[in-house]
C-alpha cells in the first residue's frame, strides 16, 4: 500500500488570539507562492476555528482542532464535540495529546471513543503517543509506545485517512529531543504494532514526529525512516519558523 503524502501538523495548543490570524495569513501566502511539498496544516484553539477557516478560506493550509468530546451531544458544559469542529470549518482533529493523557487522565479507551467520534463527524483523526521519561530510561519506550496503538486506535480506522504522531513526553517543550537511532527505532514499533491493529490499514497512515521540532533539526528527523511528517507545537506559532520546518521536507 502506498504511504501517504507527509503532513507538518503546527498544534498552537492555548495560544493565540484574533492577531494572531495574520501569522496564518502569511504562511498561507507564503505557501502559494512556493508551494509545500507536505500537507500543511495548523491546530488553533477552538475560539480561533472559524475565523482562521474563514480567513484561509480556499487556501492550501488545512485547519484542525485540539480535541473534541467522544459524544456528538449533550450536557457537557465547556466541552466541543466532533461535530462542533467540523462545523466551525477543520477537517482534522488532534486526539490523545500528552497534555490531555497526563492533565485530564484521558486513558488509551477515552481516546479511541473520540477516535471513533470524529471519524463519524468526518474529521482526520491525528492520535497521539509516546512515552515519559521514567518510561523511556527504563527501557519501556517500544512497549509503551505499541501498547497505546493498541489501545487507542479502534478498529473503524482501517480504511480511513488518519496520521498517529509519537511525542516523546519528555521532549515537548523542553528543547530535548531523542536520537535518530531513537526515533527510528520507535517509528518501527509504533508502524508494527499499527499493522498489527489494522492490518493493510495500518501501513500507510503517516507517523508524525512531534517533541521540540526546530528549523535547525527538522531535516535530519525528517529524513528518518517512517517519519511520516512533524507535529509542531511553539515553533508553528510564527509562520517563518513553521515555514523553516516545512521546508525541511
Amino acid at each position: 500500500m502506498k504511504q501517504s503524502v507527509k503532513l507538518v501538523a503546527g498544534n498552537w495548543k492555548m495560544n493565540g488570539l484574533g492577531v494572531s490570524l495574520a501569522e496564518a495569513e502569511t504562511l498561507e501566502k507564503a505557501l502559494k507562492e512556493q508551494a509545500a511539498a507536505c500537507r500543511v496544516a495548523l491546530c488553533p484553539p477552538a475560539t480561533l476555528i472559524d475565523r482562521m477557516a474563514q480567513a484561509l478560506k480556499g487556501g492550501v493550509v488545512e485547519i484542525g482542532g485540539q480535541d473534541c468530546h467522544a459524544e456528538a451531544s449533550g450536557a457537557y458544559t465547556g466541552s466541543v464535540s466532533a461535530g462542533m469542529v467540523r462545523d466551525a470549518g477543520a477537517g482534522l482533529v488532534i486526539l490523545g495529546h500528552s497534555e490531555r493523557r497526563a492533565g485530564f487522565e484521558e486513558t488509551d479507551a477515552d481516546v479511541a471513543a473520540k477516535v471513533e467520534a470524529a471519524l463519524a463527524a468526518g474529521l482526520e483523526p491525528i492520535i497521539c503517543i509516546g512515552e515519559t521519561l521514567q518510561e523511556r530510561e527504563a527501557g519501556q519506550a517500544v512497549e509503551v509506545v505499541s501498547r497505546q496503538v493498541a489501545g487507542s486506535l479502534p478498529a473503524s480506522l482501517a480504511g480511513k485517512a488518519f496520521a498517529v504522531a509519537y511525542e516523546p513526553v519528555w521532549a515537548i517543550g523542553t528543547g530535548l529531543t531523542p536520537t535518530l537511532e531513537q526515533i527510528e527505532e520507535v517509528h518501527a514499533a509504533v508502524r508494527a504494532a499499527m499493522i498489527a491493529r489494522l492490518g493493510e490499514g495500518g501501513r500507510a497512515a503517516p507517523i508524525l514526529y512531534g517533541g521540540s521540532v526546530k528549523p535547525s533539526n527538522a531535516a535530519e528527523i525528517l529524513a528518518v525512516a517512517e517519519v511520516g511528517g512533524a507535529l509542531v507545537g511553539g515553533a508553528s506559532l510564527k509562520a517563518e519558523d513553521f515555514l523553516g520546518i516545512i521546508r525541511a521536507v
